[in-house]
């Protein structure tokens, strides 16, 4: 099993988490509250079940990152005026204004990893991830 391509890249998704969360720690943010942020920033006003899907995470992992984002005051959520069961995201300009520490974080991630890659690997890299990612998600669109 060690030997498996699979393996190795569970190791390193281990890796680059731990790395992400050194690079957010000066931010505050916890591992994946970056992320949505930055979809929130792109599009102010997502639903939960929104955020889930294109978070690739269960709908119970989102309550619990909004309610904590929300009493950091990052994010606000509002009752939909149509739907009044359908609840709306929205960052707060203290969210707003992170935008770019993260950056700079999720740069120095980038740098870190990829630190000895030449252009032409870094590109080799990302497509084979890509389709990694592809062959992956084929029979789940929701991921």
């Amino acid at each position: 099993m060690e030997e498996t391509i699979s393996y190795l890249l569970a190791q390193v998704c281990k890796a680059h988490r731990v790395a992400a969360n050194e690079a957010l720690s000066e931010t505050g943010l916890h591992v994946g509250q970056e992320m949505m942020l930055h979809r929130l920033w792109n599009e102010c006003g997502l639903t939960q079940s929104d955020l889930a899907r294109q978070l690739c995470v269960e709908a119970p992992t989102v309550t619990r990152m909004l309610q904590r984002m929300e009493q950091s005051e990052l994010i606000e959520r509002a009752v939909d005026t149509e739907d009044g069961r359908v609840s709306r995201v929205h960052v707060t300009e203290k969210g707003r204004a992170l935008k770019g520490e993260i950056e700079q974080s999720w740069q120095k991630l980038e740098t870190k990893a990829l630190g000895g890659f030449t252009v032409e690997e870094r590109l080799l890299l990302r497509r084979m991830l890509m389709h990694l990612y592809d062959n992956l998600t084929a029979n789940h669109p929701s991921v």
